[in-house]
């Protein structure tokens, strides 16, 4: 059984800068493409960024092109998301993902396979 770790969320003013990590254990990281999903209060959980682990090919959807990286160290097994510039709309609770391989640039979370317990971002105006 995999587990997934976020750590790294917390409360910063807008314009402020945060980064998230992920801890993956119990697979082998490359097993999956990694993701970072996000769930704002009274709204859908939606996908916000994955890489494959083959290639190091990275999707972010639109809202946070320019803001947001996702990133991975594979010998630490670590999935990362930088996130700069931020925006009271990016408040949310953040979760790590590991997704099949084969979907990594869907955005459907129908093809998550192991999810993290969440990290909270709130950002203050």
């Amino acid at each position: 059984q995999a587990h997934l770790q976020e750590s790294g969320g917390g409360s910063v003013q807008a314009g402020g800068s945060l980064t998230l990590a992920c801890v993956v254990s119990g697979h082998t990281y490359t097993d999956y493409c990694m993701g970072w999903f996000r769930q704002a209060p009274g709204k859908e959980r939606e996908k916000i960024a994955s890489i494959s682990p083959a290639n190091g090919a990275t999707y972010h959807t639109d809202s946070v092109k320019g803001r947001f990286t996702i990133s991975q160290h594979i010998p630490q097994n670590t999935l990362f998301l930088q996130m700069r510039d931020l925006k009271p709309e990016d408040t949310a609770m953040y979760y790590c993902a590991a997704l099949r391989r084969a979907y990594c640039s869907a955005t459907d979370q129908k093809w998550v396979v192991y999810w993290g317990q969440g990290a909270q971002v709130t950002v203050s105006s």
